[in-house]
């Protein structure tokens, strides 16, 4: 008799977490046929997940096994730029690093190493702390990397403390909700279906935003406003509220410092004012603010365009201090929701170590990497060795013309680690393949709710590909780092990702994650969550600071979630510790209109940029702008132009539409250099220089002009 050979196939479900830089962190589900992933899907118990995954993530098993994955190490054989390689092993590229890093720190000291990394991936284990620990005993030059709410962070954490605000599950419990410089339906897809109940409940949903997207669109009320005049919008309404007599003065009385002063800042600032800086009808001013005041529980979302340009940070701090100033936070679903992480206690000394940083080492902001990689910054020792990983600057950074300038230098030794051959990584010298979060261990944090989330490896990674704990432990090894922390493997970190023992942490452990994938922080549940009912914010007063004494001490500084550095601040430029408007940098005189670069609906900064699906659904790289300005430049629909500014120039397809208002223009960020028209993207334009507070950007703080190719 015959035995039967016939196999079964083997089909199991693993738990994972998406990587992105987003505030959804979404609870994800693989499905594992024989060894292959061949699905994802959301964790539909995952009470923020609720089933779903976005555009940006829902077939990221292609992109483990796209056919354009880099697999194995590569050495440069063309020109830089070229994107000519030959396939080398792990140890010649290895030790090809090493040697040359030591024969660069030979010959002009260690700051002449620069890493360039962001957030390409989120966890704990392999996002942005991943290498700072490697680069700090090397003695390189210390990246600073305030692309993402430093300016916010720094304004927000001086008004109310690090408190993580609203749980974003209560929102359901709000009746006056302001979604400020945020396309939730595009950028926090989850939260919006707790903001549409709470609108389903009888919630007004108020959006301020210069254009009428997906967002806007779904909102009860949309106010469109000038580019960089929210500030004059947010102070004008803490006029009205305290001219009317509207706030809370129980609550401004026991639980906020600097009240009268405050008063008398913001009598200068009546809506008639703000309505020239805003473009926004004094009635609806006046209108926004008394149905904020009036309104229990009101709530107020912040989106991270909301630092972008000159005077965000004080911008942040003037929305900060409305909640207090109506008693908001008295109630379930109200006050201020910024980012929750500041409720996670992740362990990141473990990671970032940065006692073994040398004392004085520069730092380097990410927004100057071209003029430091052209010469226009002068910096002594120059950068001659540059490795990038967790992000593309060729997309992400400003001055995109002299980032590829500087790329090209011959004297420069480029590493680059990452799952495809972007604009970037076309100029390196040694090209190295990152595993995806299918093929990785991690564990997540969120910037947008109370989840902490454990990827477990679905799959064996592909071709030669490793994750960043592993190319760090590997170069450390080449180095001759012995330090205990190279050793540790993957499990030993993440046993050390967070401070278990916090309170925020109580009844959670490796193992539970283990078995239910996620769990909600030790915190008050979403129907009982009032962080501030009774003040206790964690500020040196214990109050929502009107008069910030952080900022009275310390002038502008950088509040790092990351604690990338060590911990001592130096004092900053002095800053005015009470809130006042900054106007925006940029004019009119020779550039009229006021470019945007939001980001896109399909990419997630520029991950995804060159996937076939997603770019299917963010198609071309377009720039919209309203029919009276292309009628002005005699553009029409569908036709290509030259957006343009003395930075640079990018072509875009043009698309026409009234619900931005006229004078201001929409590129969105994330298309790759390669995929467009003239090789160029909407950072070719926009700016270097930093925002008011925090070391922020400025990319909404762009003037452009417009003419036909």
């Amino acid at each position: 008799m015959t035995a039967d050979l016939t196999l079964t196939p083997t089909t199991t479900t693993v738990r994972a977490a998406c990587p992105h830089d987003c505030p959804d962190t979404c609870a994800m589900l693989v499905t594992v046929e024989n060894g292959r992933a061949t699905k994802v899907a959301g964790d539909p118990e995952h009470p923020i997940t609720r089933g779903g995954l976005c555009v940006k993530v829902n077939d990221y098993q292609e992109k483990t096994y796209s056919p354009d994955r880099l697999l194995h190490p590569m050495r440069r054989v063309g020109p830089k730029g070229s994107g000519r390689f030959e396939q080398i092993s792990w140890d010649e590229a290895l030790d090809t690093i090493a040697s040359t890093f030591r024969s660069k720190i030979a010959e002009y000291g260690p700051e002449t190493v620069m890493p360039v990394s962001y957030l390409g991936t989120q966890g704990i284990l392999n996002g942005l702390s991943a290498g700072d620990a490697f680069f700090h005993r090397l003695g390189a030059t210390v990246t600073e990397r305030t692309y993402c709410d430093s300016g916010a962070c720094t304004a927000y954490a001086s008004t109310v403390g690090a408190t993580a605000g609203v749980d974003p599950e209560s929102i359901v419990h709000s009746r006056y909700i302001i979604i400020w410089a945020s396309n939730t339906i595009s950028t926090n897809l989850h939260l919006w279906p707790v903001i549409a109940e709470a609108q389903k409940r009888g919630a007004k949903v108020v959006c301020i935003d210069p254009m009428r997207h997906r967002t806007a669109q779904r909102a009860d009320w949309h106010i469109p406003i000038r580019p960089g005049t929210d500030g004059a919008l947010a102070l004008a309404m803490m006029h009205v509220i305290i001219a009317e007599g509207l706030h809370d003065e129980e609550y401004v009385r026991d639980h906020t410092l600097g009240f009268d002063e405050l008063a008398e800042r913001v009598a200068q600032y009546t809506p008639e004012w703000a309505s020239e800086e805003t473009g926004i009808p004094v009635e609806d001013i006046r209108t926004l603010a008394r149905e904020y005041a009036t309104t229990d529980p009101s709530m107020i979302r912040i989106g991270v365009a909301i630092e972008r340009h000159a005077g965000g940070g004080q911008t942040v701090r003037s929305i900060a201090c409305l909640p207090a100033l109506v008693g908001a936070w008295r109630h379930v679903g109200g006050g201020l929701l910024q980012l929750p992480l500041w409720a996670h206690p992740v362990n990141w000394p473990a990671f970032i170590h940065p006692e073994y940083r040398t004392p004085g080492t520069r730092v380097v902001n990410q927004f100057l990497l071209g003029r430091a990689l052209t010469g226009e910054l002068t910096l002594d020792p120059p950068i001659t060795a540059i490795m990038v990983y967790n992000s593309n600057p060729m997309v992400v950074s400003p001055e995109q013309e002299k980032i590829a300038a500087g790329l090209a230098r011959e004297d420069l030794f480029t590493v680059v680690s990452d799952h495809f051959l972007t604009d970037t990584a076309r100029y390196a010298d040694i090209v190295l393949p990152a595993t995806t979060q299918l093929e990785q261990h991690d564990i997540m944090f969120s910037w947008g709710h109370f989840y902490v989330t454990l990827n477990i490896p679905a799959v064996e990674p592909e071709g030669e590909s490793i994750p960043n704990t592993e190319l760090f432990r590997r170069l450390a090894g080449r180095m001759g780092f012995d330090d205990e922390f190279f050793g540790l493997s993957d499990e030993q970190l993440l046993a050390q990702a967070y401070d278990w023992s916090a309170p925020a942490m109580e009844g959670i452990t490796l193992d539970s994650l283990r078995e239910t994938g996620w769990a909600r922080l030790n915190l008050p549940g979403p129907d009982d969550y009032r962080p501030h009912a009774e003040g206790a914010f964690p500020t040196p007063s214990g109050r929502t600071e009107f008069r910030s004494s952080a900022l009275e001490a310390m002038g502008n500084f950088v509040v790092n979630l990351f604690r990338q550095l060590s911990d001592d601040h130096q004092p900053g430029t002095p800053v005015d510790p009470l809130p006042h408007y900054v106007a925006p940098r940029e004019t009119g005189d020779v550039y009229p209109l006021n470019l945007l670069s939001p980001k896109s609906h399909a990419y997630i900064n520029s991950s995804a940029g060159d996937q076939a699906m997603q770019k299917r659904v963010q198609g071309e790289q377009t720039v919209t702008m309203h029919p009276a300005d292309a009628e002005a430049r005699g553009v029409a629909e569908g036709q290509y132009v030259a957006v343009h500014n003395d930075r640079g120039r990018f072509v875009a397809l043009a698309h026409l539409s009234d619900e931005l208002a006229p004078g201001v223009v929409v590129c969105p960020m994330g298309s790759w250099p390669k995929n467009a028209k003239d090789g160029s993207t909407v950072n070719a334009v926009n700016p270097f220089v930093f925002a008011d507070l925090g070391n922020a950007p400025t990319f909404s703080d762009t003037r452009v002009d417009i003419e036909l190719v």
